[in-house]
């Protein structure tokens, strides 16, 4: 059961996954072994599943985001989802109903690799292309809420 101090522990790591426990608990205005196991059972449980940096992709060379809709041909669909996992430069991919099975955002370092990427996919399924102006809402949690 999760209470109003997992819920602010879970916002705290979120804003900042490399605090210290012992930031944690002075924020959370308790004992650092208390923080410590709750984060282990948070973890237990799987309501944290991991920490990882926040990557600004310009960075490392990827001037381009485009989120691509894949559907796939007939009898391609898990060939499809194998060639999407295999495909390094697709960073998140989910499976999604309506006419397209995938919803796909791929990396890419200037415009010209587009087609490039694309054409890896011609023979498994027909895609539909947007290109990422701006990312209005970068990945942020949700309202979280204590159990009753």
């Amino acid at each position: 059961m999760k209470d109003w101090v997992d819920v602010q522990l879970t916002q705290r790591l979120q804003a900042d996954a490399r605090q210290s426990v012992a930031e944690l608990a002075r924020h959370l205005k308790m004992s650092g072994p208390s923080v410590s196991e709750r984060l282990k059972r948070l973890e237990e449980q799987g309501a944290i599943t991991g920490y990882a940096p926040v990557i600004d992709y310009r960075q490392w060379g990827y001037s381009l985001q485009a989120l691509v809709r894949l559907r796939p041909l007939p009898g391609q669909l898990k060939a499809l989802e194998a060639r999407i996992v295999a495909t390094p430069q697709i960073v998140e991919c989910d499976k999604v109903t309506g006419d397209d099975c995938f919803i796909a955002r791929l990396l890419l370092s200037d415009i010209a690799e587009l087609d490039e990427q694309l054409d890896g996919f011609n023979e498994l399924a027909t895609t539909s292309t947007s290109i990422v102006k701006a990312n209005t809402v970068l990945k942020r949690l949700p309202p979280l809420r204590a159990e009753r």
